[in-house]
């Protein structure tokens, strides 16, 4: 066997990572701490530290927004990105209307990727557009009746049975409280330094 088949052999295959997918066990070795172990084996004279971490949130991220994605289209027939309108505007509280430019920058997408949002759950009957009265020319998005059920629904389901609730189910209450309080921590440190949402 050539240098060539060796080593795309030893990438296609990682030890371990099958046997973490079939079993579920927390001991084996996940695709993340393979990445772990690669990078410090590769270059243990970096501090790898802060890089480590993001490839984990990042991995993270994906996944969710994945799980969350298809949750949506299963059971309310929006994609999550739409969802995440839906949710923003709930959370602002009565009478559930909120600015373009609030949206968007709370939700950390382009003013064009917020307006397809806002058309499509408009012509879905979830949302309207109201005229703005702080604002001339201006317009609101206004959860409709059908809008505030919805959005209802979806927080008490995503409350009863959380997208990451097979992962924290595994923690201890102190483990899932000092991760909250990490996130949030790390989360604040990083809007400080401009990030928009």
């Amino acid at each position: 066997m050539g240098n060539s088949a060796k080593i795309t052999k030893t990438i296609s295959k990682p030890a371990g990572s099958r046997r973490a997918s079939k079993s579920g066990d927390a001991t084996a070795v996940s695709h993340a701490q393979l990445i772990t172990l690669q990078w410090r084996k590769e270059r243990p004279d970096l501090p790898l530290e802060d890089l480590l971490l993001s490839i984990y949130l990042l991995r993270l991220g994906d996944r969710l927004s994945r799980l969350f994605d298809q949750l949506c289209v299963d059971r309310w027939q929006i994609g999550g990105g739409d969802m995440r309108v839906i949710l923003a505007i709930r959370r602002s509280g009565a009478p559930y209307c909120m600015r373009p430019t609030d949206l968007f920058r709370a939700l950390v997408v382009t003013s064009g990727a917020m307006t397809k949002r806002v058309d499509r759950l408009e012509e879905a009957g979830l949302v309207e557009r109201l005229q703005d009265p702080g604002h001339l020319g201006g317009f609101l998005v206004h959860l409709t009746k059908k809008g505030l059920r919805l959005a209802d629904d979806a927080t008490q389901s995503l409350t009863r049975n959380p997208i990451l609730g097979p992962a924290t189910s595994k923690l201890t209450k102190a483990e899932r409280e000092a991760g909250h309080r990490f996130v949030l921590h790390l989360l604040a440190c990083l809007e400080v330094e401009g990030d928009p949402d």
